[in-house]
């Protein structure tokens, strides 16, 4: 009995075995079941005894318990039972998105909005959405509206449109008559044609009506442009409502940025009102025009850019009486540089607008980020620019032109730029037709236009000293390069035009150029004759071409004939004269510059090699093959190259090419590659062995700037290998412009130039990343606690100095608030990051001059910064505000000027860093 009966009570014992707790069997389904559900109606009496904030703790734990699949299910739920896609989009949504979808209705919309429902009539009758439409009409408020006061601007819209002059059409007929009237044919084609017209203006007026109003139309955050000076009470901070309350979407944010750019004021008003749209560039121009008329002695005009090397200079060169402007090549814009030249005019009419800027024959390097040539030249920007400088020129017939110191002459593409300009500002453009190699000396060449007596550069400069400066740029550079640290700090405070022109007058009373004139032909004669001694066998540079005369083939009595044979002649043998000047041209430039590679190999690398293997080495033979393989290597591939020139120009004619050769060369390019990017190796050994060898030092201090070395060092040799492609893409273009169209070598000429160009673009990507690379360095050493700067494709556009202020009571009026100075800023703009940080000034025991200090306090992203303007009042002037996500500085400007300069570059940075 017991027996039969144990498996039975086994199995029974497996059915109510326990996991988790002493009473819950998991194998029988069931009973858990049934446990599962008492204990649910268990829990579920609790529940409905708890009170709200129990019942809200026990949720809170019960979610958190969850997984994803299982709060998926309780959201599934929410969905169905909750239609939240009925919901009003203004109860869920914050106030300012609601205010912006509103923002796009029109009037009559707004108003049936108003119906709906309490909250809908309150945001439709905001006044930031009533007061656009109000001012498009030109209806402006009468005073200014308090805090608490409601619907202002919707009353004045209403009260406007009711006592509009309009009539219905029975009071229409009744004044002016019947519409069915009968009329001759005649009176209705004259009237249809009437109407067809004045449709037509009307059409333009209102499109053109409705660009402008774009452009100056306030945004739907706020509807003045200082919103936070003037926000409602009611309303919360937008900093806090978009950071701290919404946490928006970072296109929202986006968003919120560049309506605060659109709510700066506009170059017309810069003191912090409203701006309104400009007069047309017609009516503009001929306002302009008719106001500078009445000036009988119209003056000269010329622009420098820093860009030039050793400006200074130049802008001491400047003739008495001839309007000047040095400005900054980085850190404007062309509004901005716009804005210098119509103050600097000050409403006069230029006889001629001269540009000495930065550019080679086929671009002009006017401001960093604007090198504007063929491709960018119709450029709604560039292209008003252009034409808002031709209405400062006096009219062609009248002889103003604008003169650009670029060699623009030189090449097919830079003429096509000066006939473009020429035609989209009905002013005539002029530029240097020379390919000066190696120097700037192209200004003082041949000028394309008129003939004018004198040639534009002596209507602007001195030409002796313009020459001294175009024939010694490069040592005048670098010498100025440590002037302008030792000086620039006294001029501090002076123009930049005043400031250039008292160090370039101090840098020319220091070198005596009359000494240097007139003994400059002297020293180049000897340096040129000693080297011509060292050669055996001399060359001469006369090659002389017969071209062929064609036969004519009209009758010789036809009058036209002779003439127009004369002139094909005179023609041909102008362009291939000039064709032949170019080769002869690129021969000598080329002789010159192998005859710079070999000083390199006679002066330095043979006596060290001879000393290595006399036993008394100066340098090893690994030190020699770092600092010198490269620079060998080139000279036998120009050394090749210049045969193959040579040799082709012996039997030169018109026919003969030279643009094979180019592509011989081309394909050879690596050797310069490794040259390039061993490049700073090459210097750093340079300098370490300097330092750790004193005979290495002993032996550069014995050949370094001797008359064989042509007064250079080493280093300075090292040079010519990265200038040398500048010269060759100037000479491409200049040969290829004077061959003809149907020519066998323009073919060719046009591949050089391709690779000649895309090298040169490599050569210059490295020295642009090897001197921003420099320049963040020298900011990071400068600012205290700064944090690391170098990032790729980071460079600096500007620093600006500004006050940093501090509003004593913001509940009061805005007039009357009064701010106190709180301390110095230095605001430096790169093109992704705005640092800020504080100014001080740390004076030397027993100095004068001081030394400005820095440190660091905060840097904040260009896409995440608003800038609001604050109009100028009785207590405050120049001031504006920018917001960062954690910080907010209230900053003033000492010149109105800068202001403007600042927060028009700012602005531009903003956007160029949001369209990326």
């Amino acid at each position: 009995m017991s027996a039969g009966n144990s498996p039975r009570e086994s199995l029974e014992m497996e059915s109510f075995h326990t996991r988790f707790s002493a009473w819950t069997p998991f194998s029988n389904k069931s009973l858990n079941r049934q446990l599962f559900q008492e204990r649910v109606a268990l829990i579920s009496h609790w529940f409905d005894l708890w009170t709200n904030k129990q019942r809200q703790e026990f949720l809170f734990t019960i979610f958190l318990r969850c997984t994803k699949s299982q709060l998926r299910v309780i959201q599934d739920w929410f969905s169905e039972r909750m239609q939240v896609a009925k919901v009003d989009f203004s109860t869920v949504l914050p106030r300012f998105i609601s205010l912006y979808i509103f923002s796009f209705l029109n009037p009559k919309d707004l108003c049936a909005a108003a119906q709906v429902s309490w909250p809908w009539k309150f945001l439709t009758e905001q006044d930031c959405l009533w007061r656009p439409k109000c001012i498009k009409f030109g209806w402006f408020l009468p005073y200014t509206p308090t805090d608490n006061e409601y619907g202002a601007w919707k009353h004045h819209y209403i009260a406007c449109v009711s006592n509009l002059d309009w009539l219905t059409p029975r009071e229409a007929a009744a004044v002016y008559g019947t519409l069915n009237e009968p009329k001759t044919e005649d009176e209705e084609l004259q009237e249809r044609q009437r109407e067809k017209c004045l449709r037509k203006i009307v059409w333009e007026k209102i499109a053109l009506h409705k660009q402008e109003l774009f452009k100056v139309r306030p945004p739907w955050v706020s509807g003045t442009h200082c919103s936070r000076l003037f926000k409602s009470k009611c309303q919360p901070r937008l900093s806090q409502t978009v950071r701290d309350r919404v946490r928006l979407h970072e296109t929202l944010e986006k968003q919120l940025v560049l309506s605060s750019l659109e709510s700066l004021p506009k170059r017309s008003n810069i003191s912090g009102c409203h701006s309104y749209p400009l007069l047309s560039k017609k009516n503009w121009r001929g306002v302009y025009k008719n106001d500078s008329s009445s000036n009988a002695l119209q003056p000269h005009f010329i622009l420098i850019s820093s860009r030039i090397p050793a400006y200074e200079m130049v802008a001491n060169s400047v003739r008495a009486g001839i309007i000047s402007v040095v400005y900054e090549h980085s850190g404007l814009n062309l509004e901005t540089l716009l804005y210098l030249i119509e103050k600097a005019l000050d409403g006069q009419m230029a006889q001629s607008v001269g540009i000495f800027s930065d550019g080679d024959s086929r671009e002009i390097n006017l401001l960093q980020g604007y090198k504007i040539g063929i491709k960018n030249l119709l450029m709604p920007e560039v292209r008003d620019f252009w034409e808002k400088l031709g209405s400062y020129v006096a009219p062609e017939e009248e002889g103003g032109h604008v003169d650009l110191f670029v060699p623009l002459g030189a090449s097919e593409a830079g003429i096509e730029v000066l006939s473009q300009l020429s035609q989209l500002t009905g002013t005539l453009f002029t530029a240097p037709t020379g390919i000066a190699t190696g120097s700037y000396q192209h200004v003082l060449s041949d000028w394309l236009g008129r003939q004018w007596e004198p040639a534009p550069p002596s209507i602007y400069f001195t030409e002796s000293k313009l020459q001294t400066w175009s024939s010694f740029t490069d040592f005048l550079e670098d010498t100025l390069k440590s002037v302008r640290k030792q000086l620039s700090p006294l001029f501090k405070e002076l123009q930049k035009n005043i400031s250039g022109r008292m160090i370039g007058q101090f840098v020319f009373d220091t070198m005596s150029v009359a000494n240097i004139l007139n003994n400059q032909e002297i020293i180049q004669a000897l340096a040129d004759g000693l080297i011509e001694l060292s050669k055996e066998n001399s060359e001469r540079d006369v090659i002389e071409d017969n071209p062929q005369d064609t036969k004519p083939s009209l009758s010789k009595n036809d009058p036209n004939f002779e003439l127009l044979v004369k002139l094909e002649r005179k023609l041909q043998l102008d362009s291939a004269e000039k064709r032949t000047r170019v080769v002869r041209e690129l021969l000598k430039s080329e002789r010159k510059y192998v005859q710079m590679l070999e000083i390199v190999r006679d002066v330095y690398v043979r006596p060290l090699r001879a000393a290595l293997s006399s036993n008394r080495a100066i340098l090893s033979a690994a030190n020699i093959q770092i600092m010198f393989s490269d620079i060998l290597q080139i000279l036998c591939l120009n050394r090749r190259f210049l045969d193959d020139l040579r040799d082709r120009l012996q039997e030169w004619g018109p026919a003969h090419c030279v643009g094979e050769i180019f592509i011989k060369f081309g394909s050879q390019l690596n050797t310069y590659t490794s040259f390039f990017n061993n490049y700073p190796v090459v210097l750093k050994t340079i300098e370490k062995c300097r330092e750790m060898i004193p005979a290495f030092r002993a032996f550069l201090k014995r050949h370094d700037k001797t008359i064989v070395t042509k007064m250079l060092s080493l280093p300075e040799l090292l040079l010519y290998p990265s200038r040398r492609f500048e010269e060759y893409l100037h000479l491409l273009y200049a040969l290829r412009l004077h061959t003809p169209a149907k020519h066998i070598d323009r073919g060719n000429l046009t591949t050089a130039i391709d690779q000649i160009k895309n090298y040169k673009g490599y050569i210059d990507q490295m020295k642009q990343n090897i001197n921003m690379k420099d320049h963040l360095l020298d900011i990071q050493r400068l600012i205290w606690g700064c944090p690391t700067l170098s990032e790729a494709n980071r460079y600096l556009i500007r620093v600006q100095d500004v006050a940093q202020l501090h509003c004593c009571d913001e509940d009061i009026s805005f007039y009357l608030r009064l701010y106190e100075h709180t301390c110095d800023l230095s605001l430096f703009l790169f093109n992704d990051a705005l640092l800020v940080s504080s100014r001080g000034t740390s004076h030397t025991p027993f100095e004068r001059t001081s030394k400005s200090t820095y440190q660091f306090i905060a840097s904040v992203a260009l896409h995440r910064l608003i800038i609001e303007d604050i109009p100028d009042s009785k207590f405050i002037k120049n001031a504006f505000i920018l917001q960062g996500p954690k910080h907010e500085w209230i900053c003033a400007t000492e010149v109105e000027d800068d202001k403007f300069l600042w927060l028009s570059v700012l602005q531009n940075a903003i956007k160029s860093s949001m369209e990326k």
